[in-house]
């Protein structure tokens, strides 16, 4: 049973690293590495998870508001566009992605890519309007949220990068990139819930703790993330990407 303060730790970096572009998976696996938990967690996983969730609804609230009133709308139309390659790499790859979570190596190759990913954005000035993206574009960015699945290949940063690369404001860029997490954070709660089954589901009142953390983190990442993006401060997050993937390349090797 985790402890407070590791309920606390975890929540923390759940909710910071989900939406900050440095891999919240990646984070976890060597958080959990350092500090010796073996054991599986499902229950506290969905609880973090409906923590950052609550975080990016509140923060996009106008949009998830509109969204609700006009199901049909066009952009709605670019967030399920954008979500289907994510749920097919799901159902086709899970098992290999599932045995990516416990190798370091992995984590510490995509959080290295993850930082180029990053470097490169800085560099891209569009001045596209979401409503106006085609859907090619959309399942371009799709696609590189797909491919973030891979532990240590951050969601956020990949998915700002392709829209960025087709074209949208760094504005929109980040409001398609937090939108599309919707459904890709409440798709992984409902998958660990099914995992987990009836007898699966243990409660404690540390998982509330680590859940209202990771809101309230997530919900803090998001207003601090949306203002680096515009002031082209990525390159940041990139070193601090490439300090990590170090981390974790020394904790493979002294395993």
């Amino acid at each position: 049973m985790l402890s407070a303060w590791e309920a606390v730790l975890l929540g923390l970096l759940q909710g910071l690293t989900e939406f900050l572009p440095v891999s919240s998976s990646g984070h976890l696996i060597i958080a959990q590495h350092l500090l010796g938990i073996n054991e599986p967690m499902l229950t506290f996983d969905i609880a973090v998870h409906v923590g950052t969730l609550a975080a990016v609804i509140s923060a996009f609230w106008q949009d998830v508001k509109s969204l609700l009133k006009n199901p049909l709308s066009k952009t709605m139309l670019l967030l399920i566009i954008g979500t289907v390659p994510a749920v097919l790499a799901a159902l086709l790859f899970g098992d290999v992605i599932e045995s990516m979570f416990s190798s370091l190596g992995v984590v510490a190759v995509a959080l290295v890519l993850t930082g180029i990913l990053l470097l490169f954005s800085d560099n891209f000035q569009g001045q596209g309007r979401l409503e106006d993206m085609s859907y090619g574009k959309a399942l371009m960015v799709g696609l590189f949220q797909a491919a973030a699945i891979v532990p240590g290949l951050s969601r956020s940063g990949s998915t700002i990068f392709a829209s960025l690369l087709g074209g949208l404001s760094r504005a929109d860029a980040a409001r398609f990139s937090f939108l599309l997490s919707i459904p890709v954070i409440l798709g992984a709660a409902a998958k660990q819930l099914l995992d987990a089954g009836s007898g699966g589901i243990v409660w404690h009142w540390t998982y509330l703790l680590g859940a209202a953390v990771a809101a309230l983190a997530g919900y803090a990442a998001i207003r601090v993330f949306l203002k680096l993006l515009q002031q082209r401060n990525l390159r940041y997050f990139a070193c601090y990407c490439w300090a990590l993937a170090a981390l974790a390349t020394i904790l493979r090797i002294l395993a």
